[in-house]
């Protein structure tokens, strides 16, 4: 059971949820639009600020209290959970984490309060899971100042009219990464046009390219030469929300079925009069349960400064299962109207496959629970 304020913050973004995403979601979905009315409104109610301390603008949360956030919104859409994701644990939190007091005081106010967003720019086209070896963009300290060049591919809210900065992974130095705050409008900073994409379509992603891009050296973020393990730390926290997400979507997939089979009828009783779709719900229920006590017990040890990669590597793993097994299972229940994109399934259909690939694969989950089984070492 969850403590009173958990609680109280969950039932509040669930209302949030149904009453205000929930009606209009389809149509930016479908338009592939930004919903920025959703993510003002989500701003006056303190959710970019969740996690922060009350001196940065925050609601002096944890990160738990995010997650659960995350959860409910997936559970009517995924795109505006994402974008609430990646503003905070990949935009907001580096610099939380590692900003210098400067930083924290000139960023974090701005990005907590949901008026501007922030992005994390770390994978590149030619790149993916093997960060170090496929790094090409690259900052050269030119005097005061960091010149960059190079790209980045997949990058969410890093295009909308409220993105105010972007953190840039890059080679500072030979096999050297380090993290460089790049503002937006940053002369040699172009952001391409939207990508088309299978799901999250109400979602910002984009290719960013660097030309010469030049920003003060004092917008290194954290050390020198650290920016990849500064990311994997970042990482292994943003697997917990992800997992969260998930979850989400996994429950929205139960919630939306337990309707239809009460309505649907097919030989004069509604559906869910019959054992197989029964059975089929069932099984949606459990692996929905199951994966939030996953990330539940991830959180739970992050929060107690325990060690927590492995949990948040099973929490992620068997979270985004659950989401792509609920969202097949589900399209199936409602057969034909599954297919249809005027009902939500379909668009939980389409979001889930990404939560397998996003912020560490599946087969990359799995490599990091043999290792900390220690069968690496064999």
């Amino acid at each position: 059971m969850l403590k009173d304020e958990y609680e109280e913050l969950r039932k509040t973004v669930e209302a949030f949820a149904r009453d205000v995403v929930a009606p209009v979601i389809g149509d930016y979905y479908e338009r592939e639009e930004f919903p920025y009315d959703i993510v003002r409104q989500m701003a006056a109610m303190g959710l970019f600020g969740l996690p922060f301390p009350e001196e940065y603008g925050g609601m002096g949360g944890d990160y738990f209290a995010l997650c659960l956030a995350l959860e409910e919104l997936a559970r009517v859409d995924s795109s505006v959970a994402i974008t609430l994701e990646a503003a905070v644990s990949l935009g907001a939190m580096p610099i939380y984490r590692f900003g210098t007091g400067e930083q924290r005081a000139h960023w974090l106010p701005r990005l907590a309060s949901g008026a501007e967003l922030g992005a994390f720019g770390l994978t590149e086209p030619g790149g993916g899971t093997d960060v170090p070896g496929g790094m090409r963009t690259t900052a050269v300290l030119d005097g005061d100042e960091w010149v960059i060049n190079g790209s980045k591919a997949f990058i969410t809210n890093s295009g909308t009219d409220i993105t105010s900065v972007v953190g840039v992974a890059a080679l500072t130095g030979e096999r050297e990464i380090s993290t460089i705050l790049v503002p937006a409008g940053t002369p040699g900073f172009t952001v391409s046009k939207k990508y088309s994409k299978v799901g999250w379509n109400a979602s910002d992603t984009r290719e960013l390219s660097f030309s010469d891009c030049r920003v003060p050296a004092a917008n290194l973020l954290g050390e020198r030469g650290r920016g990849y393990a500064q990311f994997l730390q970042t990482l292994d926290e943003g697997r917990i929300a992800i997992a969260a997400l998930s979850v989400g979507l996994a429950q929205g997939c139960v919630d939306e079925c337990l309707k239809y089979v009460r309505e649907r009828r097919a030989f004069g009783n509604p559906i869910g009069h019959y054992q197989a779709i029964q059975f089929k719900v069932a099984d949606m229920e459990a692996r929905a349960h199951t994966a939030r006590l996953a990330y539940y017990h991830a959180a739970e040890r992050m929060l107690a400064g325990a060690p927590f990669k492995k949990e948040a590597a099973i929490a992620k793993l068997v979270s985004s299962n659950a989401a792509m097994d609920n969202a097949r299972d589900a399209t199936q229940v409602f057969g034909g109207y599954g297919f249809m994109n005027e009902f939500p399934v379909g668009r939980f259909y389409r979001d889930a496959k990404i939560l397998e690939i996003g912020e560490g694969t599946s087969e990359v989950q799995r490599m990091l629970i043999a290792r900390q089984l220690g069968l690496a070492d064999l």
